[in-house]
């Protein structure tokens, strides 16, 4: 067995697309799209005078709130384009933190697992077990269109 191999089948329950499958596509959701690399991106949150913001790269996608922006981060990161998010905003705060938890558990897992490794061999791992992750979620789906604002072109996007 490789080693993305046994980091998700040591993760089980925690794995990030078992969440997604079990625990947010059951509700009802709408999707988002973001015009993101489909790779390992850093995702950061942004503090404005017109309100929150999720950087990535050059782009930045406005945010109603601090948990909608957290949880756009999770999949921003691992380059996931579409995904699904719950229609009930009151439900975006936990699935957040489920997700941002399960992401830190695969990055925690993925240094125990490669530890005294060249690190060629450990960012080729970790962009396979990036790329198992970003296939899953798109095997599971994403669910009918939410249009989200881009700052940068002034655009509704669908």
């Amino acid at each position: 067995m490789d080693i993305a191999a046994e980091i998700r089948t040591g993760l089980e329950d925690d794995w990030l697309p078992q969440i997604y499958r079990e625990k947010i596509r059951i509700q009802r959701t709408r999707s988002l799209r973001l015009d993101i690399a489909e790779r390992e991106n850093q995702a950061d949150i942004i503090y404005t005078l017109l309100g929150i913001e999720l950087k990535v790269g050059k782009r930045r996608f406005a945010c109603p709130e601090l948990s909608t922006a957290r949880y756009m981060r999770v999949f921003a990161r691992i380059g996931c384009r579409e995904f699904a998010i719950p229609y009930d905003i009151t439900q975006i705060p936990a699935a957040a933190d489920e997700l941002e938890t399960a992401w830190q558990r695969t990055l925690l897992a993925l240094t125990n697992k490669t530890r005294g490794r060249p690190s060629r061999s450990v960012s080729q791992i970790r962009a396979k077990v990036v790329r198992d992750i970003r296939r899953e979620l798109a095997e599971i789906g994403a669910g009918s269109a939410m249009p989200l604002f881009d700052r940068e072109t002034k655009q509704r996007q669908t």
